[in-house]
């Protein structure tokens, strides 16, 4: 793990001791008996076309503030009027402003598949994520031992939730694939340096084995850049500051997803 990601998880791991000492394990277990049914995050995945799955986040280490007061409710309401398949959420607080409020806020507001997006370190957020009402987590390889990543993968799947295992290189990749992860993320943003490059996906893409979900991460823009690797197979994209920076965030969304706008009554 570098040191950029390792104080990243750090600093999670520092927030969720505090949490499981105001809201044991225990107390959550059983909040997930009487939490609603999870909504098909990877069937959402795998329509046909290229599926969009729009991101909120506050800010972001590389980019600052995003979006200035924007509302959960009206910006992932808008995603999902421009034709988002599933929506992420970013959580992390510290670095990205993020909360499980702003899951919460979400899941109430929407009908489609949500993801849980932070740094997944303990089995104890996978039973936040699921009583928040995320039906999908994200796991980051380069964060876990591949003991850590197995054991978690399996705590989602318990759970009937989906999970994104995140990759950013052939080693990583490699393990995700020994843990048998259904939807393989690439990130094409280094977490080391924050660069990006969308050849990273092109590069990876090749030694996925079909079967699997694969989602781009990161750097995805324009249309062009969706056709492109909707071309080489990749089945979703996965797009944060282009939609929450869009002045229009229901149009930008439905520009990526090409979804005809809905028809006047």
């Amino acid at each position: 793990m570098n040191d950029r990601l390792e104080s990243l998880v750090a600093a999670t791991r520092e927030r969720l001791e505090e949490r499981k000492r105001a809201r044991p394990l225990g107390d959550l277990a059983h909040q997930v008996d009487d939490a609603p049914q999870c909504l098909p995050f990877a069937e959402s995945l795998s329509r046909p076309g290229t599926s969009v799955i729009a991101e909120y986040k506050r800010r972001s280490p590389s980019a600052g503030t995003i979006r200035e007061g924007a509302s959960v409710a009206d910006v992932v309401r808008a995603y999902e009027r421009g034709g988002a398949a599933a929506v992420s959420v970013l959580t992390e607080q510290d670095h990205f402003g993020g909360s499980l409020a702003d899951l919460e806020e979400a899941r109430r507001t929407l009908d489609i598949p949500i993801l849980r997006k932070d740094f997944t370190v303990d089995p104890y957020q996978i039973y936040e994520a699921r009583v928040a009402g995320a039906d999908a987590v994200l796991l980051v390889v380069g964060a876990l031992s591949e003991r850590e990543l197995g054991s978690l993968y399996g705590v989602a799947r318990e759970l009937e939730m989906d999970a994104i295992v995140e990759v950013h290189n052939e080693e990583e990749l490699t393990v995700a694939l020994d843990v048998d992860a259904d939807i393989i993320g690439i990130n094409n943003r280094n977490l080391e340096d924050f660069s990006l490059d969308l050849e990273v996906t092109y590069d990876l893409l090749t030694d996925v084995p079909a079967g699997k979900t694969v989602v781009s991460e990161s750097g995805i823009h324009t249309r062009q850049d969706v056709e492109e690797l909707e071309g080489v197979g990749v089945d979703a994209v996965l797009v944060g500051e282009a939609v929450m920076r869009a002045p229009d965030p229901e149009a930008a969304v439905r520009e990526l997803a090409r979804t005809e706008e809905p028809t006047q009554a």
